[in-house]
């Protein structure tokens, strides 16, 4: 029998571990738990030299001293609940399949690679996202060990307002603590990873882009205000599939990472830069879940109420200036009357320019301006501004696609709900929004080609720093190939 030695360092001791081909998941976390001096219910991590996290499985490449990885314990499952067995069988079998198949084929079929890779990837979700936010502020080991001896009993569900003042009371026992240097960085980059994080952990980083950029010295925003805001914020986006406060987070930070990846604080105002991350934060406030289209086709209350111009991105901006209305979370209330102007007019202009429906016109003004871009002049100051805002609505392609591929299950979702409501009322179904035409490769192919690789293209341009349209075209080519 053949054994794999794998080369790790746990609690900065070098170690060695060795087992065989055959031994179970559960057993070689086990061996690393062990190693790494851990209860039965610790959640490990280990990763390469070169900070990627892989998979604590049977399938560990084998390594030499030089190139150990690093095993870490970064939390405690409070639930107590692990793998599941089914998923490990499952892992097994396909393990067992793919070595059947290449004695008769002498290689491992494509569908089996892909098998794979959604069963590592689903397991890592297990490992890292359900159980674990990168802080683990409330992961308390004390807690845990009393949780084996007396476990908690079963407690009825929270309604939305319970959920949502338990949120409450989380980011604001949250928001006193250290956020790590390397958070504060990561949280700058377009890598950035949603899905390890909670609701009130999103806020808590919300919180620390506002610290980040100067905001509350520059506009005298005190700290309590502007957590009253962040919080209202949260309260006032719908839990559906998409257009939901992960959303939100998502195109704020996307925003924000923006800022810092171009430069924008030395070429821009604070000001500016404040209106498009507080855009950014309120530009689907209370989303229904229903676009445009459906609004106008079924005469509802906002298409009645803004005249069937965009009426959505007329109720974000409506619902944002409503919580600003309330002195407790009202930011800008230490500002001037003319900078409280400027900021909602910019505010507008920037919400209502991810109306799709308009996204040609704003192209098209902006590929006009760029060969003579001028940051001092006004008026292209004003299509720039709507164009990161635009940039960031639409980014979730631009990530890893790890990243990317939930939300866009998450799309899917919501037009296949519109959709089925539409055929109900009887109402005009757009295709790509329709279950029985759509698939999901195929889904983003057109999107990606006609709607961001021209807009990142365009904004390349001006900040060469961008170079993504390539890797968002290959993205593309690989979608439309998968759906052949």
């Amino acid at each position: 029998m053949t054994t794999k030695i794998i080369y790790f360092m746990a609690n900065g001791r070098l170690e060695r571990a060795e087992f065989g081909a055959d031994c179970s998941a559960a057993d070689v976390k086990d061996l690393f738990r062990a190693a790494a001096e851990a209860g039965p219910h610790h959640i490990l991590k280990m990763y390469k030299p070169n900070g990627s996290m892989v998979n604590i499985s049977p399938r560990l490449e084998a390594n030499s001293k030089d190139s150990y990885y690093q095993l870490e314990v970064v939390a405690s499952d409070l639930q107590s609940v692990g793998m599941p067995p089914e998923l490990d069988n499952m892992d097994y079998r396909l393990h067992h399949l793919e070595s059947k198949v290449i004695e008769d084929m002498r290689k491992t079929p494509d569908i089996i690679c892909e098998l794979k890779s959604q069963v590592e990837s689903f397991k890592r979700k297990l490992e890292s996202v359900v159980h674990l936010s990168w802080m683990g502020l409330f992961k308390d080991d004390s807690k845990q060990q009393l949780s084996k001896f007396s476990p908690k009993p079963k407690t009825p569900p929270l309604s939305s307002q319970e959920e949502r003042q338990q949120v409450r009371r989380k980011f604001l026992n949250m928001s006193s603590l250290q956020v790590t240097e390397e958070v504060r960085e990561h949280l700058k980059t377009p890598i950035f990873d949603n899905w390890q994080w909670e609701e009130a952990e999103m806020l808590v980083l919300l919180q620390v882009m506002f610290t980040d950029l100067d905001f509350l010295t520059a506009f005298h925003i005190e700290m309590y205000v502007l957590q009253n805001f962040l919080f209202e914020v949260y309260c006032h986006y719908n839990s559906i599939p998409f257009h939901n406060f992960q959303h939100c987070f998502c195109v704020t930070q996307m925003m924000y990472g923006l800022i810092w990846l171009t430069d924008l604080r030395s070429k821009l105002s604070r000001i500016d830069l404040f209106i498009m991350l507080t855009s950014a934060l309120c530009h689907d406030l209370d989303h229904p879940g229903y676009n445009n289209v459906y609004q106008i086709n079924a005469q509802t209350d906002l298409a009645l109420r803004y005249n069937d111009i965009s009426p959505l991105e007329n109720h974000h901006c409506a619902v944002a200036f409503g919580i600003l209305s309330k002195p407790e979370c009202n930011i800008l209330k230490n500002l001037s009357c003319e900078q409280y102007k400027y900021i909602r007019r910019g505010m507008i202009k920037c919400i209502l320019a991810t109306d799709m429906a308009r996204h040609n016109e704003i192209l098209n003004k902006f590929k006009t301006m760029q060969p003579v871009f001028d940051f001092t002049n006004k008026d292209h100051k004003e299509v720039l501004m709507k164009i990161m805002v635009k940039v960031s609505d639409i980014s979730n392609e631009a990530r890893p696609m790890a990243v990317a591929e939930p939300w866009l299950d998450c799309l899917l979702q919501e037009f296949f709900n519109q959709s089925d409501t539409e055929k109900l009322k009887g109402l005009p179904v757009a295709p790509f929004m329709d279950r029985d035409k759509v698939s999901k490769p195929s889904s983003q192919t057109n999107f990606i080609r006609f709607v961001l690789v021209p807009l990142f293209t365009e904004l390349t341009k001006l900040f060469p720093c961008l170079e993504i349209h390539s890797y968002l075209e290959s993205r593309r080519r690989r979608r439309h190939s998968v759906g052949l």
